[in-house]
């Protein structure tokens, strides 16, 4: 089952508010659906991120297309190459058949990358390479594979004073 299904039958959840902050950020949601560019939401843990990428989504004129998501945090950087990009059969230990990852999963729709401040900087190159040319390698592959996705991004991290750091990547910041 797709990655996108629970969304498909019901309309998604929206956030709900009535102070002019809150509607100032719906109205600004709302005008940045439509631009087909990347986007990256910051904000405190449980400040509604998702809704945002939800309504990001749904505004576009990606809305019928999946929308797939993944939270970077809850998995480790080998694991989260190969959830992102997918993997061919005997690209490592345990890969008996080739999957597809969630770029590919995304194609003609959206990725939502949940906490994408602790990603590894190896994994954040090949996500720039998807987001700036449309094109990633499978793990195990080096057929690139062209696919139609609009990154969304989220997190709660500094990601400035990260990329200071050298901890995350200033070209994908």
């Amino acid at each position: 089952m797709p990655d996108h299904a629970p969304y498909a039958a019901a309309p998604p959840p929206e956030a709900l508010g009535q102070s002019e902050a809150f509607l100032a950020f719906q109205d600004r949601l709302s005008r940045v659906a439509t631009v087909e560019r990347p986007v990256l939401l910051i904000g405190e843990r449980g400040s509604g991120k998702e809704l945002a990428a939800l309504r990001l989504h749904y505004l576009s004129r990606r809305w019928q297309g999946p929308l797939v998501t993944l939270n970077c945090s809850a998995l480790s950087s080998s694991l989260l190459e190969s959830e992102l990009f997918g993997h061919e059969k005997g690209a490592f230990t345990g890969a008996t058949r080739r999957r597809t990852g969630r770029f590919e999963s995304a194609h003609g729709g959206t990725l939502f990358l949940d906490e994408i401040g602790g990603i590894p900087l190896e994994v954040q190159e090949k996500i720039l390479r998807g987001v700036e040319y449309n094109t990633f390698e499978r793990v195990g592959s080096s057929v690139s594979i062209e696919v139609d996705v609009r990154v969304i991004a989220a997190t709660h991290a500094d990601l400035p004073s990260l990329s200071r750091e050298n901890k995350f990547k200033q070209d994908l910041l």
